[in-house]
């Protein structure tokens, strides 16, 4: 089985069944021991976009947030087995030109990294017709959505579980934040803590 590792902030990392290794939006966090497949970055800003950190092979893939996008035009890809499509993020603080979320597809899951971002149009337009597995939302309410509007959005695009991420300003984790958000298919993933997919 996959497995993912919230390592904090808005870090992740993704091993799938084939050992393919996905970082994304590195930057905090303990867990980059092993060397990545694929790094996604879904904007530059500071938080999202420490790429160094991430121990590399020789043909480790770096996606980034135009890597995918060009102007309003999204596109995919596949590498190793893991479909990597580029979708909307955007809000007040992060322009749409900048920001991409990304739409992750392996072992018969499909995972939706959101980035930066508060509702858009493709999570109202785009995202319920995928039946996501697993949504991983920003709740901050300062640079991004708060966990209210975090709620609104995770019962529209309807994926079976739904992370809290991104809950404090360059902290790894606070559960008292994390408990604001009330989706009724919320999980919750402490820093540090690995789950099976």
């Amino acid at each position: 089985m996959g497995k993912l590792l919230f390592q904090g902030h808005g870090s992740y990392r993704i091993i799938t069944n084939d050992n393919v290794v996905i970082y994304v939006d590195p930057f905090i966090g303990d867990g980059y021991d092993i060397p990545a497949d694929i790094i996604l970055v879904t904007h530059e800003h500071p938080d999202h976009n420490k790429v160094e950190l991430v121990p590399k092979k020789d043909d480790t893939i770096i996606i980034r947030n135009n890597t995918l996008r060009t102007g309003n035009i999204y596109s995919s890809t596949s590498i190793k087995g893991v479909g990597i499509e580029a979708c909307e993020a955007y809000n007040k603080n992060h322009s749409r030109y900048q920001c991409v979320g990304y739409i992750l597809s392996f072992d018969g899951i499909t995972l939706y990294a959101s980035g930066d971002t508060s509702l858009t149009d493709d999570m109202q337009n785009k995202l319920p017709k995928y039946h996501l597995d697993y949504a991983l939302l920003p709740i901050d309410g300062k640079y991004n959505m708060d966990a209210k509007e975090a709620a609104k959005c995770a019962s529209i695009i309807n994926a079976k579980h739904v992370i809290p991420v991104h809950m404090k300003p360059m902290e790894l984790f606070d559960m008292e934040i994390a408990k604001t958000f009330e989706a009724p298919n919320r999980l919750i993933v402490e820093a540090g803590e690995e789950i099976t997919l």
